[in-house]
């Protein structure tokens, strides 16, 4: 899916999301109009699931010209940071979307939930329960037993109303008291089992400060928030599903003890498949103790499922709503292989991304015929995908640089690189024959002794004659040192947090990154391009994969994490 095709309502018609707005359409519900939410929680940076929801939900309210709201909620303070709204509007814009005017936070309204919290205990739907969490959750029953009632369920509306506003205004202690709804302790839905609406937090706020001290819980919160903004379809994970019966609960009630609200639209509930990558953790929870451990650098370490982690390791927004149009939307869960997203990075990449030549494990190569002292500068195209990315030119020395695992002593017929006696093609330069080789004491391989065919060179008339291998190299004398940091995947096993008799940490790759110092790049490797729209600087290292500039590279330093492999390998591992 292109921004192009974002801005233009280009999304095509094809999930069950679709069906059931149109039918709500064709029945003249709301007026005609589609508004939906992409509501997170700002206790964390978002990940790639939430990157399918957002690509779900600003696609519809696109689609459909009615637009998407940004809501904050905010209804934790004990696990809320500003840090995290920022990133999550970051992440948003970087994906290519944008919401309906400025966003909003669920302690928008947190007047207008307690005034309707008051409707409820006026109407005797809720009541000030004294019992602790433990007590009350031993109190649930089981699915298949019914719950028994709580000793204050039978209070009066008085003084229901009267312990509510001395909760509000701080006069007990946390978990002191709650206010719970009050329906049906034998309902087989455990959820509609006199629920909490609304918990006393002592704690700092990051926007309404100390303003209140007791905050709704997500089942009133949420509801509510999409009926005061007039959301029309609110777009819910399926674990959601079984909490739709008291979303509508607590609508209708309200409705019920205030007629006037029958006139607004009635925000409806539909619930998708959530998004399961393998090899990966998509908890926030888990995110953020990878975090606290220091496991990982930080929410935007490039191993991490993070959007802002994708983007620092090179991925493209592009890339990302590719995936989500290839993973569907399904009512019914399942695990999306990594490599899929990994392939939809490749694609993209492949066709956009510069090449340039970098030697990242390198052995020196003397070309004893070449002359000393002299260059002569190659030229080199710059993506062979779009010719219109036009070209470079290249050093070549006497002394260069290619990759140590492009010699093998002793090679084996099917080995088409460099061996002692074989001929290989230097790309866009010369043919080379290896003439010989120096080795340490260790036995370990310091210069590579070759020859060239000055009537090779690349472009020239006469210069086509075959070899079997061809390789990237880059001059010793002009080549830039660089740091290459190897990113692979952050846990070994398919499913690291499924596992309940071993934490998920057991299974963290000890490989997931390597640092290489000791690695070089062609001079004007800047001159290839390679600047996306977001401003990070993509390339393909020939030969060897995409690679992006960290956020903490400079001009005399530079930093490249990778992005990808130019092939799946893991594939062939399984």
């Amino acid at each position: 899916m292109s921004k192009e095709a974002i801005e233009n309502n280009e999304l095509p018609k094809t999930n069950f999301l679709h069906q059931e707005i149109d039918k709500d359409l064709q029945q003249g519900k709301n007026n005609g109009k589609v508004l939906t939410r992409f509501p997170p929680e700002p206790n964390g940076y978002l990940h790639i699931g939430h990157a399918k929801s957002i690509c779900l939900n600003f696609g519809l309210g696109n689609f459909y010209k009615g637009g998407t709201n940004l809501r904050f909620d905010d209804t934790n303070p004990t696990k809320e940071e500003t840090e995290y709204v920022d990133s999550i509007m970051e992440d948003v814009k970087w994906l290519g979307f944008d919401w309906v005017g400025e966003p909003v936070y669920t302690s928008d309204y947190f007047q207008q939930l307690y005034d309707w919290a008051v409707l409820l205990i006026k109407a005797g739907k809720a009541y000030v329960d004294d019992q602790s969490a433990d007590e009350i959750a031993a109190q649930k029953g089981t699915p298949t037993t019914p719950g028994q009632h709580s000793p204050y369920r039978d209070r009066s509306i008085e003084e229901n109303l009267n312990l509510f506003e001395r909760m509000k205004n701080g006069e007990f202690k946390n978990g002191e008291r709650v206010l719970r709804a009050k329906i049906d302790m034998a309902s087989p839905n455990m959820h509609m089992r006199d629920p909490l609406m609304y918990r006393i937090i002592h704690a700092h706020h990051h926007r309404t400060e100390n303003e209140w001290c007791i905050y709704p819980m997500y089942d009133f919160a949420h509801g509510q928030s999409d009926f005061i903004e007039g959301i029309t379809h609110s777009i819910c994970t399926l674990e959601f599903e079984v909490h739709r019966p008291l979303y509508n609960w607590f609508l209708d009630q309200i409705i019920e003890a205030d007629p006037k609200l029958k006139e607004l639209p009635r925000t409806r509930q539909i619930e998708f498949a959530r998004l399961n990558l393998n090899y990966t953790v998509m908890s926030k929870r888990r995110l953020l103790e990878l975090v606290e451990n220091k496991i990982v650098e930080g929410w935007d370490d490039p191993r991490m499922p993070t959007i802002s982690g994708l983007r620092r390791r090179g991925y493209t927004p592009e890339s990302i709503r590719v995936f989500a149009d290839k993973v569907g939307v399904a009512r019914r869960e399942n695990i999306i292989d990594v490599s899929l997203l990994e392939h939809c990075i490749r694609e993209d990449l492949n066709k956009r991304a510069p090449r340039v030549y970098a030697v990242i494990d390198p052995v020196k190569v003397v070309i004893t015929n070449f002359p000393e002292g002299e260059v002569e500068w190659m030229e080199a195209g710059n993506n062979p995908e779009d010719e219109s990315m036009g070209s470079r030119t290249l050093p070549f020395t006497r002394e260069i640089y290619i990759e140590r695992e492009d010699f093998m002593e002793g090679a084996p017929s099917k080995f088409f690189r460099m061996d002692v006696g074989r001929e290989v093609r230097l790309k866009n330069a010369y043919i080379v024959k290896c003439e010989g080789i120096t080795k340490d004491e260790n036995g370990e391989i310091t210069e590579i002794q070759c020859t060239y065919d000055p009537d090779t060179k690349s472009g020239m008339e006469g210069s086509n004659r075959k070899v079997k291998g061809t390789l990237h190299w880059v001059s010793v004398d002009h080549s830039k040192q660089i740091t290459v940091k190897q990113y692979d995947r952050l846990f070994m096993d398919e499913a690291p947090a499924g596992h309940k008799d071993k934490d998920f940490k057991d299974f963290l790759n000890p490989d997931s990154l390597q640092q290489l110092n000791n690695c070089w790049i062609e001079p004007n490797f800047m001159d290839a391009g390679g600047e996306f729209e977001d401003g990070i600087k993509r390339f393909q290292f020939q030969r060897l994969g995409y690679f992006c500039l960290d956020k903490n590279s400079t001009e005399d330093h530079p930093i490249f994490n990778r992005t990808v492999s130019l092939k799946d390998s893991w594939s062939k591992q399984k």
